[in-house]
């Protein structure tokens, strides 16, 4: 076991040549025992075959041992041939581990309506295999890697009353990010004891206080999941209410840190627009004007370029749905008001602007003076990478 992977885990992988050769895309995590498994999933209707798989044994077990997870093919849009691929790959899988194949769960990302390339996933079994224990969570995570610069992960201990438990974040994302329940493809490992109920719970709330608060594009996969394996093999127990919070803010932390590298990574992106929004109606309200600012195109662009152009936050703020009166409106961009309940204000401050906004991450505060909502929000600047990179994603 490698020192950033929880206690009871062995992670592994290969280079079965899904797309690119010279790089492993296919990963395996095991557990050496059973366990607890937490786990949200796209809200997106075409959601891929193993996305059904997952939610399956999430309902029927709630327990699990393993994780594969594949880059070049997302198992999308494949029709019940991609079900039958994605049980043989469990089946793959459990027949070298000892394992069932209900115990394994599977995770994919690449290309829409590209089937599985059963072939490849087989000559590349003994060599997955034979290399469980000899990757950390940097290696895994690389293995499931599509357009991503650089691989996501991160790790802190806990100390509890028993003793020390061990939290492992490891994630993949750089396009097509919007989560709407969870991100593009995350695992998360702890080798705490924890009740299935209170473990899905936290994992929930520490969810939507993060990766639901970010976007790269706009753009909710067919693919994204997050699971959550916890298996008792540090001997430690979190079960007091004090602990509890203390566990549940750990992971909180970890998955802030994990879904801010998905931002940083958009496809091209250079910047990360930290949106912060307060005096909603309430904070459904406040979350429209987030997402909104956070969505726009226009401002995405402006921000890219340097441009102090507050009409563009202005304009998204006005369109977002929400209820406000416009004349008690005011934004602040990079620390500077540029907007006052319905006017501009500090037209002397956009040289000062302008060196602010060469920044990697920018700071846009808007306030609606119509209640006490607040909303917090990341996204990424839009530049010509990004269309570069999608425009040429399947050759």
């Amino acid at each position: 076991m490698f020192d950033d992977l929880p206690k009871g885990f062995r992670a592994g992988a290969a280079e079965a040549g899904f797309k690119k050769l010279g790089r492993d895309d296919l990963g395996l995590i095991v557990s050496d025992c059973p366990a607890v498994l937490a786990a949200l999933f796209t809200q997106n209707v075409f959601c891929a075959a193993p996305v059904h798989i997952c939610r399956e044994i999430l309902h029927n077990y709630g327990t699990a041992q393993a994780v594969i997870a594949n880059s070049g093919q997302a198992n999308a849009c494949t029709g019940e041939q991609g079900f039958v691929n994605c049980r043989m790959t469990q089946r793959m899988v459990a027949e070298r581990t000892c394992l069932t194949p209900e115990a394994v769960l599977p995770i994919s990302t690449g290309v829409i309506g590209a089937q599985l390339k059963m072939d490849l996933w087989a000559a590349a079994m003994p060599a997955l295999i034979e290399s469980l224990g000899t990757r950390d969570a940097e290696g895994f995570t690389r293995a499931f890697m599509t357009t991503d610069a650089f691989p996501k992960f991160a790790m802190r201990e806990v100390s509890l009353e028993g003793g020390l438990v061990r939290l492992t974040v490891m994630a993949k994302g750089a396009g097509m990010i919007c989560p709407n329940m969870a991100t593009m493809l995350c695992v998360v490992l702890t080798d705490a004891a924890i009740g299935r109920e209170q473990w899905q719970a936290m994992f929930g709330r520490a969810v939507e206080a993060t990766f639901n608060r970010v976007s790269v594009d706009g753009d909710t996969s067919t693919n994204d999941t997050i699971l959550g394996l916890a298996n008792g093999a540090s001997g430690v127990a979190v079960s007091k209410r004090d602990e509890l919070e203390k566990f549940e803010n750990t992971l909180t932390e970890l998955l802030s840190m994990v879904s801010h590298m998905l931002v940083m990574d958009g496809e091209g992106a250079g910047k990360v627009m930290h949106i912060h929004v307060h005096g909603a109606m309430d904070d459904a309200d406040a979350r429209l004007v987030a997402r909104c600012v956070g969505h726009s195109q226009l401002v995405k662009t402006a921000i890219y370029g340097g441009d102090a152009n507050w009409g563009r936050i202005v304009t998204a703020v006005g369109y977002s749905g929400a209820h406000f009166n416009p004349d008690e409106v005011s934004l602040s961009l990079c620390g500077i008001e540029r907007f006052h309940k319905g006017q501009p204000v500090n037209d002397d401050k956009e040289e000062a602007l302008d060196m602010l906004l060469k920044d990697k991450d920018i700071q846009i505060d808007i306030t609606l003076g119509a209640g006490r909502g607040s909303y917090d929000f990341q996204a990424s600047d839009l530049g010509h990478e990004y269309v570069s990179l999608n425009a040429d994603y399947r050759s």
